[in-house]
């Protein structure tokens, strides 16, 4: 496909074969597809060829994916790339601590090459650099909810004077839920609008967001209603 040939990709895992095999598939597609064998090379990578999308172990030596997540965030020039978690370690603890370091999406091994290939396909739909990020004529570049102001364009959030600056998703679920202050928007309001319905994301993630976000901008921001969802109260 040549749409994918824009689509530059980083591929983490310290076992050859695995780098191999997933690499091969996703050339396959027309992918530019790059590897490391582990997290410290990755770092040198990524600020090198800037990808859209980077898949990673969760369990390497040294550097592990989660350490190697983290240090991703904390470079500027990455902030439009999406990262994804490819492990064998399947379990709730491993996937909250994955979204909690700032990954997009959660990949379980193992994984059928076609299945694998569909999800990086459904993630890079999602994806969309900021300069690409413009707004319609309705929507604002900042937007101000009470002691809140929403930087769209600089995906900055500023409370009370102080600049907090928030990983993509939290950014879009804050965005999403501010866009009228008051509705309760449902689980699967939310899955589709912030994660795409193409997406299939754990049970917990948006619960593992809202934490991370009242956690940064304050606990009565956003009001848990049993059963249904979320909303956001001014």
């Amino acid at each position: 496909m040549d749409d994918n040939k824009k689509y530059r990709i980083l591929l983490v895992d310290d076992e050859p074969d695995i780098l191999e095999f997933l690499g091969y598939n996703l050339k396959k597609e027309g992918f530019d597809v790059h590897t490391a064998p582990n997290g410290k090379k990755a770092l040198k990578i990524a600020r090198k060829i800037l990808p859209q999308l980077i898949i990673l172990d969760v369990m390497m030596p040294g550097m592990d994916g989660i350490e190697t997540c983290e240090e991703l965030k904390k470079i500027p020039e990455l902030n439009d790339t999406m990262i994804t978690f490819l492990s064998a370690r399947g379990e709730d603890y491993t996937q909250i601590a994955g979204f909690e370091a700032g990954a997009d999406d959660f990949i379980t091994k193992p994984v059928k090459p076609k299945v694998f290939v569909s999800k990086v396909k459904a993630l890079l739909k999602r994806y969309r650099p900021e300069n690409e990020k413009e707004t319609s004529t309705s929507d604002e570049a900042v937007i101000t909810v009470g002691k809140i102001i929403i930087d769209r364009e600089r995906y900055v959030v500023i409370k009370e004077g102080h600049e907090i600056v928030l990983p993509r998703k939290e950014f879009e679920l804050l965005l999403y839920l501010v866009t009228k202050p008051g509705k309760v928007f449902t689980r699967e309001d939310i899955y589709d609008n912030v994660w795409g319905n193409d997406i299939v994301v754990g049970d917990r993630t948006i619960d593992v967001h809202v934490r991370k976000l009242r956690e940064k901008i304050g606990t009565g921001y956003i009001s848990t209603v049993k059963g249904v969802g979320y909303k956001f109260v001014k």
